[in-house]
């Protein structure tokens, strides 16, 4: 029986030769999913980091060695042991192949071939901003249905060298001519069509946190996307779905029917998909940068397909657009110190409330089991009823309900109000507004080999946007307008909009994205976010507490069944699917008997939102800890552990 005498030994081999990832991979079939995996994509980008030096053989023989030691290790040691298993219980996983770990620096993204792009900038010497930029225009070629630079989003960047995080708000604004009261006679114009484009930011947002963070040239980290919209890519499963459920708008729109259902006949999972206007778009503005699509030929195409039809936006629109920068907003929490966004995004502020009330218990094991799980339902229910009052801080005061979100003493008295042994009618939570419903969304995260670190979450809203693709540029537009509440508009719970997120020229809508990084004494410990509207923040929640709380391994805290609540109706959606390749995600029957027991509605829900997780373990790296320039205090560089939600089927890379 091993005596623990060859672990030093294993953990030095480790170390000398961390350079080389490790890859933890489970049984898995060929498919088409595998398929994506293996297209190629290093070609466009590595062809700029040929001079990046090869393993000798020899460290690859040792390396194999050395592994062989390690699983024999892993089995004596392990041998009768069970895994960390889930707060909320059930079936969940058993593969891994969603997991790397490296000591040098990774990328979860929800899609293989993104990943890897990103991975290859990292290689050729970029910032973990660098591989954001190649990451998220990879996402919104093979995406398209999530993200892509006709959306915005929310940018989180942790400088390892100076210790800021900033915040950079990219999401699309209202038009100049958008009125309170524009969807009056049409609200489903709000939702669908070209007049529910909001300004697109994603393009402004990437060049102002590369031309801050940025290594390597703008127009190469083009090259990998160009090269996909140009020369073809695989349909992933996921897509495939997507294009499948929404066939009837791919069909209506002649910019979309001419990508995703060419001669009338629509795109399924290994067929190839063209879209050579976005790799032109593409191209020109990597060779003139930004300023090709806020004010030249590019913005020029964008609008005129937009005003024919039926949409607002102006050149004044594109040329006016800014990016918002601020600090991260900072929450200390659960031991650790949350860094995300501040509103107009409610994510981070009902992340510091609900785990503010769960901490209010004052006891490790508050959280734990089935009773921890309708703690957590009953936190989020009072979340969703008091985020409604937020809005763009540049156009409404919201001072005095961020002060209470982010405030122990008023999750304290929440707290109070929760029973252990009930659940309540809507009403019990004091809802005075209506809730945001929005959609969609992708989501990556990335640390680089200085522990930089990036976490984002792009969106056009709800799938394929406004279901209206621009057939002169490629370019899918959104509908963010959608996210906006409007006076005439009645909605299904009852309740009246709210003022606060009424449309305003120039106006950011409320949203649910979630990006964070988080720190445990000063250090990066994580980079969570999600994407899935409305379902992101129970999410990014229930991971980071299963990681970061409870203390379970990254694989099974992002993999475990999951709950979600809308206030309205009163009921709790639990997962009960199946992914993509065959494995069955579903919330335990013992917590479900529990959650019953106590009132709660429950219904099933064959899917969820999907969540990247990056973790660094807090332990030194022998040798290898970095000084920061003007300060004593060391970087650490700890064993890093990506993994992309199986959800989505996504895949990380690492170096």
């Amino acid at each position: 029986m091993y005596n623990g005498s060859i672990f030093p030994i294993i953990f030095k081999l480790l170390i000398y030769f961390k350079k080389a990832p490790i890859v933890t991979h489970g049984p898995v079939s060929e498919s088409e999913s595998e398929m994506i995996a293996k297209q190629s994509t290093k070609a466009p980008f590595l062809s700029e980091a040929e001079g990046y030096k090869k393993r000798k053989k020899w460290r690859a023989v040792i390396w194999y060695i050395m592994l062989i030691v390690a699983v024999i290790f892993i089995l004596l040691t392990l041998r009768g042991s069970s895994s960390s298993s889930s707060l909320y219980g059930g079936k969940k996983r058993t593969q891994e192949s969603e997991t790397v770990e490296s000591w040098g620096a990774v990328v979860a993204a929800d899609d293989a071939r993104c990943s890897e792009i990103g991975a290859s900038v990292l290689r050729a010497g970029g910032h973990a901003v660098d591989a954001s930029v190649a990451t998220a225009l990879c996402l919104g070629v093979v995406n398209p249905m999530a993200s892509g630079i006709g959306g915005g989003g929310f940018m989180v960047v942790r400088s390892a060298e100076t210790s800021q995080t900033l915040a950079f708000d990219f999401r699309e604004t209202a038009p100049l001519a958008a009125t309170e009261n524009m969807y009056e006679k049409n609200i489903n114009a709000k939702y669908y069509g070209a007049l529910s484009m909001g300004v697109p930011g994603e393009i402004a947002g990437l060049y102002k946190a590369w031309s801050k963070y940025g290594r390597l040239p703008w127009k190469t980290l083009f090259n990998p996307a160009m090269k996909l919209a140009k020369d073809g890519f695989l349909v992933a499963p996921y897509l495939a779905k997507s294009i499948s459920k929404f066939n009837a708008t791919i069909k209506k729109d002649p910019g979309l029917q001419q990508v995703y259902a060419p001669k009338g006949k629509i795109l399924e999972a290994g067929d190839i998909c063209y879209n050579p206007m976005l790799g032109l778009t593409l191209e020109i503005v990597a060779n003139e940068g930004p300023k090709a699509f806020y004010d030249g030929s590019i913005g020029e195409k964008l609008v005129k397909d937009v005003q024919d039809a039926g949409g607002i936006l102006t050149l004044e629109d594109l040329r006016s657009y800014e990016v918002e920068v601020t600090d991260a907003l900072a929450v200390d929490t659960m031991g650790y110190t949350v860094l995300g966004m501040p509103a107009p995004s409610s994510g981070t502020l009902g992340l510091a409330l609900v785990s503010n009330i769960l901490q209010s218990y004052e006891d490790p094991n508050a959280v734990k089991g089935p009773l921890g799980l309708h703690r957590l339902i009953e936190a989020l229910k009072h979340m969703f009823a008091i985020r409604m009052d937020l809005g763009d801080p540049n156009f409404v005061n919201i001072s005095k309900t961020v002060a209470e979100m982010l405030s122990p003493a008023f999750a304290k008295i929440i707290q109070k109000r929760i029973f252990d042994n009930t659940t309540f009618p809507p009403a019990y939570y004091m809802p005075k507004w209506s809730q945001l419903l929005d959609h969609g969304t992708s989501h990556f995260c990335i640390v680089d080999a200085d522990r930089n670190a990036v976490s984002m979450t792009t969106t056009v809203n709800y799938p394929f946007g406004g279901g209206v693709q621009s057939p002169s540029t490629g370019i899918l537009l959104n509908n963010e307008m959608g996210d906006f509440s409007v006076p005439t508009e009645i909605s299904s719970d009852s309740l009246p909009p709210s003022p606060s997120n009424f449309i305003q020229p120039n106006k950011r809508p409320l949203s649910s994205m979630t990006p964070i990084i988080i720190l445990k004494d000063g250090q990066l410990a994580g980079v969570i976010g999600g994407s899935g509207g409305m379902e992101i923040i129970p999410a990014v929640v229930q991971v980071f507490i299963n990681s970061f709380v409870l203390g379970m391994n990254p694989s099974d805290a992002v993999q475990s069944p999951r709950v979600y609540h809308k206030l309205i109706p009163n009921v709790v959606s639990y997962e009960n699917l199946t992914v993509i390749d065959g494995d069955h995600i579903e919330l335990a029957d013992d917590r479900r008997t529990f959650l019953e027991e106590r009132g709660h509605v429950l219904k099933p829900k064959d899917s969820g939102a999907i969540c990247q997780l990056i973790v660094q373990t807090l332990i030194k790296e022998p040798n290898e800890n970095r000084k920061l320039k003007n300060d004593r205090r060391q970087v650490l560089r700890g064993m890093l552990t990506a993994v992309s939600d199986p959800r989505k089927n996504g895949r990380p890379a690492a170096l």
